[in-house]
């Protein structure tokens, strides 16, 4: 290569399909700054962590070259991203679990953890009692609404509104608020009530969560991962670093924890020749 074509060829930012095994419009486009910080949150927001090696650290390493040399500015942020999104889906396999994260609906990156034995089975027993969800399993929507029942006159706060959050992002695998989902009404709930005076005139977990799963694009069974996201989100917009014992970390756990018993007792019942 000649001194000519390398100082051409430094010249040129770095696209996606540069970085990643993509086709497609989106390979042609630039790792932005913008995009990296979106991937970054969904990753912490997803998996609590950003991911060695994962999308977000790859990201990051190309837009910092791109902007060093000026090749991007610090607030860029493509069309895929901003209009697409960023997502992350975890699929639970039998001793493993599936990572897919994607940017404007094409998949960047895909990777496989080491997960405790737990088969998809949990979601196809049939139980007694409670959840709508598969095989009975109770689902992130029907947590919510359970909450609307044991704290339902509380007021909506930031931590409720975090909490709530956390758990629509786990329900949908995306980091983008729904629209008029549960999220954007508790973080809208939150932000008024911090400004009223009058405890009556405050909007109420039961007013944001009554009817949460039909506001959820997507929903699927609670598991501890859930909880523990939810948890952690809930204790770190808490003042006093708690959650509250009846409140939506409480409810989501809960039923993280049903969930999980429901897994057990056939293995139970098998191993005792039932």
């Amino acid at each position: 290569m000649s001194q000519e074509q390398s100082q051409r060829s430094e010249q040129e930012p770095i696209k996606y399909g540069d970085v990643f095994p993509i086709q497609g419009e989106l390979a042609e486009k630039k790792v932005a700054p913008g995009d990296a910080a979106l991937i970054q949150t969904a990753e912490n927001t997803i998996l609590g962590h950003i991911q060695k090696g994962g999308a977000a650290a790859t990201m990051q390493s190309a837009d910092m070259r791109n902007e060093r040399a000026g090749l991007v500015d610090h607030n860029d942020m493509s069309y895929d991203a901003s209009l697409g999104g960023v997502s992350i889906t975890e699929t639970d396999l039998p001793g493993k679990r599936v990572i897919t994260e994607s940017i404007g609906g094409q998949v960047v990156d895909q990777y496989s953890q080491r997960a405790p034995l737990a088969p998809p089975a949990i979601f196809e027993q049939s139980g007694s009692g409670g959840g709508g969800g598969r095989g009975g399993a109770i689902t992130i929507g029907e947590a919510l609404e359970a909450t609307a029942m044991t704290a339902g006159q509380k007021p909506v706060d930031r931590s409720d509104a975090a909490a709530i959050q956390a758990a629509e992002v786990r329900a949908t695998g995306r980091i983008n608020i729904v629209p008029g989902g549960v999220a954007a009404a508790a973080q809208s709930a939150a932000s008024l009530n911090a400004r009223a005076t009058n405890t009556d005139e405050k909007t109420k977990l039961a007013d944001i969560l009554a009817d949460a799963t039909s506001k959820l694009p997507s929903d699927r069974p609670v598991t501890r991962r859930d909880a523990e996201g939810v948890t952690g989100a809930e204790m770190r917009n808490d003042p006093y670093l708690t959650t509250h014992p009846t409140g939506v970390a409480a409810s989501v756990a809960a039923a993280a924890r049903i969930n999980q018993n429901k897994l057990a007792s056939p293995r139970r019942e098998a191993d005792q020749g039932v």
